[in-house]
């Protein structure tokens, strides 16, 4: 199966993300979603064959923890965020990015309840990343 890409990335909220790809599938997800599936070394823990380096660390809740501050492309394959709290070492693959969206992504009622507790919200969304 051919790689899908995403032809568009944004933020419509500071506590969301919303991509769509070239075959029309189009999702919205949470930022706190989009971090706890980082699959970054430090993460998920680290492995080669049966010895084990380090063993995955759970996000730890700390301010900025679940904002993002850039959305880097890595060549033509992935994405990389940058984490206010300075954590940036996850790079998620076209396809591991879409997977993530389509297994979380929000219902309209889910989206409108999150907008109703976050309505205060006014932090800076700042990126368009693909568009």
């Amino acid at each position: 199966m051919p790689q899908v890409n995403p032809i568009v990335i944004n933020r419509p909220k500071p506590y969301l993300l919303h991509a769509e790809w070239e075959d029309g599938f189009k999702a919205t997800i949470s930022l706190e979603t989009f971090r706890k599936n980082c699959p970054c070394a430090e993460c998920t823990g680290e492995k080669i064959g049966d010895v084990v380096y380090s063993k995955p660390k759970p996000v730890k809740f700390e301010p900025g923890v679940f904002e993002i501050t850039d959305l880097r492309t890595v060549g033509n394959y992935a994405v990389n965020p940058v984490w206010k709290n300075g954590h940036d070492t996850g790079i998620y693959t076209w396809e591991k990015f879409r997977k993530i969206f389509e297994d979380n992504q929000l219902s309209k009622e889910e989206a409108e309840k999150l907008n109703n507790q976050l309505k205060d919200d006014k932090r800076n969304i700042g990126f368009n990343i693909i568009s």
